[in-house]
C-alpha cells in the first residue's frame, strides 16, 4: 500500500512538510520547541497518517478526506502562529513550510471535491434520517 502512495502528490508534500517543519522546531528556541513546535510537529504527523488512511480505506474515504482538509488548514494557521512568535530561524523557513501547506491546502481541496463527486455518483453519500418518534395515540386519528 506504501508504494501506492508514493505516486500521489498530496502524499510526496504532505511528507516534504513533515520533514520541513521537523527540520525548522529544531532550530526553535526552547520555549517554542515544546510548545507551537510540538504542535506543529503531530500535526503534521497526523496529516501523513489521514492521507495514508483515506488512500487504503475506501468506505470511509470521504470522512477521511474532510479530515486531511481540516489538518492542513490547522497547520497553515500553526504556521503562521509561529511565524508571528518569530519561532522561525528565519523568513525563508518560515516560507518553505507555509508554500507547501497552501499547496497542500489547494490538493486536499480538489481531492475532497473528487472524493465527493465520487461518492455521490455511487451513492456512497447518504445524509442522516431524520428520526420522529411516532405521535400519540390520540393524534392519529
Amino acid at each position: 500500500m506504501m508504494r501506492g502512495l508514493n505516486y500521489l502528490p498530496i502524499w510526496r508534500d504532505a511528507n516534504l512538510l513533515l520533514l520541513e517543519l521537523e527540520q525548522a522546531v529544531r532550530g526553535f528556541a526552547r520555549y517554542h520547541k515544546y510548545t507551537i513546535g510540538s504542535d506543529l510537529r503531530s500535526t503534521a504527523l497526523r496529516l501523513c497518517q489521514t492521507i495514508h488512511r483515506a488512500h487504503s480505506r475506501k468506505e470511509s474515504r470521504v470522512k477521511l478526506v474532510q479530515q486531511t482538509a481540516e489538518l492542513v488548514d490547522d497547520l497553515k494557521m500553526q504556521i503562521q502562529l509561529a511565524r508571528e512568535l518569530k519561532a522561525f530561524k528565519n523568513f525563508a523557513e518560515f516560507q518553505r513550510a507555509a508554500e507547501l501547506a497552501v499547496g497542500l491546502g489547494k490538493q486536499s481541496g480538489g481531492w475532497l471535491r473528487q472524493t465527493r463527486a465520487e461518492a455521490g455518483r455511487h451513492g456512497a453519500v447518504r445524509r442522516d434520517p431524520i428520526h420522529c418518534a411516532p405521535a400519540p395515540p390520540e393524534v392519529r386519528g
